[in-house]
C-alpha cells in the first residue's frame, strides 16, 4: 500500500507540473499519456482507498475540471495568442506627439481676424497677427479652426493659418530656459567642474540655444553663451499670441498717452537746453562787455570814444547775430529732437557709472533692467523691472526702423538705442554704464518703442 501511494504522488506532481503532456513511467517503460487520462485514474485510485484517500479524489477531480482547456490546447495555439497578446500590448502604448503638433501659426500680410464662431459674419473677438501663434482644439468640417492664443479663444479660417509645421513654429518662437533656483550658476561647459560664467536670479528667462547635450541645456546671456543644468530651469517655447479687442484697446490708449507724457517731456528737455544755452550766452556776453571795459581804462579818452563806438556797433551786431543764432539753433533743436533723443540725452549723463546686480541707482549702481527703467522714470513712465518684462512694452518695431530712444531687448539683457548703431546700457561690472557698438553685438531679440 506504501509503494502505491508513493507512485501516486509522484504521478500527482507529474500532472501539476508537465505542460499539454505528462510522462509516467511504470518500471523500465515511459510512455505518453495525457493529462486528463492521469489525473482520472488517480481519482479513482483515491476513492477505491476510502477515508481521507475518497475526499481528495474529489479535489482532484476539480482540479482536473478547472485546467481542461489549458491541457487540451496545442503548444501552436498557445503560442499564438501570447504572440497577439504581446502585439496588442505593444499598439496600445501611449504615442509621444511632437510640442508642435497642434500649433498653429499666422501667414498673413498684417493679421487674420479671431472670430467667435466659424463664420465670416461672427464677431470679431481678436487680431492673430502675422508670424504669431496659437493653438488649434478643433477642426471644423468647413474650413475653420477653433484655436486658443494669449487672452483669445475663436476660430480663424484654415487657409490663413499653417499648423503642425515645426521648421516654421521654432522659426517664429523663442525657447527659453526659466530659472526655478534662487540663484543659478551659467557654466562655460556642461559640467559642475566648469568656471561659472553668470548668475542669473529666481525667475529671470535666458534663450536656449542647442539642447543636444544630456541634462544641459546652451543659453545665450550678456555674459556670453554658457550651459545651465535642466534640473533648475523650466524649458518652453514663447510665442506672439493673439490680440483681444480689449487688449488692442488699452494698448492704443496707452501708447497715446505715453507719446503725449514723451511729448511733455521732450518739451521740457528742449527748454531746459534752450535755457542753458541762453545763460552760457548770457555769460559770454558779460565776459565780452567786461573785457571791453577794462579795454577802455587801458586806452583813455580818446581810444574810449573809438572804442565805445565800436562797441556800440559790435554789441549791436554781436547780440543781434547772437541772439538770432541762438534762436534758430532752438528752433532746429525742436525739429531734429525726437522724444527717444531727449531719453538718450538724459541717459548719457550717467556713462561711467557703476554696474550693480539688482542695483536701482542710476548714480550709485543698477543694472541692465534698473538702468532703463530708471531713465524711463524721469519722463514719467513707469516700465516693468526685469528684461524679460520689458520685452513686452510699448509697441514692437524692426530693427530696420530703430530710432534713438528704442529699448532694445535681448536674452536675458536689456539696453536703450542712443543712434549711430550704438546702445547705452549697464553691461558688467568691468565696464558700467557704457556705449557699445554695433548694437548687433549679440542677437536682438525685439525692439520696443515707447514714444
Amino acid at each position: 500500500m506504501k509503494k502505491r501511494m508513493t507512485i501516486l504522488a509522484l504521478l500527482l506532481a507529474g500532472a501539476v507540473t508537465l505542460g499539454s503532456y505528462g510522462m509516467v513511467q511504470a518500471g523500465q517503460e515511459k510512455r505518453e499519456v495525457p493529462v486528463a487520462g492521469v489525473t482520472q485514474t488517480l481519482a479513482q485510485v483515491l476513492k477505491e482507498a476510502g477515508g481521507v484517500q475518497a475526499q481528495t479524489a474529489d479535489a482532484v477531480e476539480e482540479l482536473q475540471s478547472n485546467a481542461a482547456v489549458a491541457r487540451m490546447m496545442e503548444p501552436e495555439m498557445v503560442a499564438e495568442e501570447a504572440w497577439e497578446t504581446a502585439e496588442i500590448a505593444e499598439n496600445e502604448l501611449p504615442q509621444t506627439a511632437s510640442e508642435f503638433a497642434d500649433i498653429a501659426v499666422a501667414q498673413v500680410n498684417h493679421y487674420v481676424n479671431v472670430r467667435q464662431e466659424p463664420d465670416t459674419e461672427s464677431e470679431i473677438l481678436g487680431k492673430l497677427y502675422d508670424k504669431s501663434a496659437a493653438t488649434v482644439l478643433e477642426t471644423t468640417e468647413d474650413g475653420w479652426y477653433q484655436i486658443t492664443s494669449g487672452n483669445v479663444n475663436g476660430y480663424v479660417k484654415a487657409e490663413y493659418v499653417v499648423v503642425g509645421d515645426e521648421e516654421l513654429a521654432r522659426s517664429v518662437g523663442t525657447r527659453l530656459a526659466t530659472v526655478t533656483t534662487t540663484t543659478l550658476f551659467v557654466r562655460t561647459e556642461p559640467t559642475t567642474e566648469a568656471k561659472v560664467l553668470t548668475m542669473l536670479p529666481d525667475g529671470d528667462d535666458v534663450v536656449v540655444t542647442d539642447e543636444s547635450t544630456e541634462g544641459w541645456a546652451k543659453v545665450s546671456t550678456a555674459d556670453g553663451d554658457g550651459y545651465v543644468a535642466l534640473d533648475y530651469v523650466t524649458l518652453s517655447t514663447e510665442y506672439i499670441h493673439a490680440e483681444s479687442k480689449a487688449e488692442e484697446e488699452a494698448r492704443l490708449a496707452r501708447e497715446e498717452a505715453e507719446r503725449q507724457a514723451a511729448a511733455r517731456a521732450a518739451e521740457e528737455a528742449r527748454k531746459a537746453r534752450a535755457a542753458e544755452a541762453a545763460r552760457a550766452a548770457a555769460e559770454q556776453e558779460a565776459a565780452r562787455k567786461a573785457a571791453e571795459k577794462q579795454e577802455v581804462k587801458k586806452s583813455g579818452a580818446g581810444s574810449s570814444a573809438g572804442s565805445s563806438s565800436g562797441s556800440s556797433a559790435g554789441s549791436s551786431s554781436g547780440g543781434s547775430a547772437g541772439s538770432g543764432s541762438g534762436s534758430s539753433a532752438g528752433q532746429s533743436a525742436q525739429t531734429a529732437s525726437s522724444n527717444g533723443q531727449a531719453v538718450v540725452d538724459y541717459a548719457r549723463q550717467f556713462l561711467g557709472k557703476p554696474y550693480v546686480y539688482g542695483g536701482n541707482s542710476l548714480t550709485n549702481g543698477t543694472d541692465c533692467s534698473g538702468f532703463v527703467k530708471g531713465v524711463y522714470a524721469a519722463f514719467g513712465i513707469n516700465l516693468p523691472r526685469t528684461s524679460s518684462e520689458q520685452r513686452s512694452v510699448g509697441y514692437a518695431v524692426s530693427l530696420s526702423e530703430i530710432q534713438p530712444g528704442d529699448i532694445v531687448c535681448y536674452s536675458g539683457h536689456v539696453g536703450i538705442y542712443a543712434g549711430n548703431n550704438t546702445l547705452i546700457h549697464a553691461s558688467n561690472e568691468k565696464t558700467g554704464i557704457t556705449l557699445t557698438s554695433p548694437v548687433t553685438y549679440r542677437s536682438v531679440l525685439a525692439v520696443r518703442r515707447i514714444f
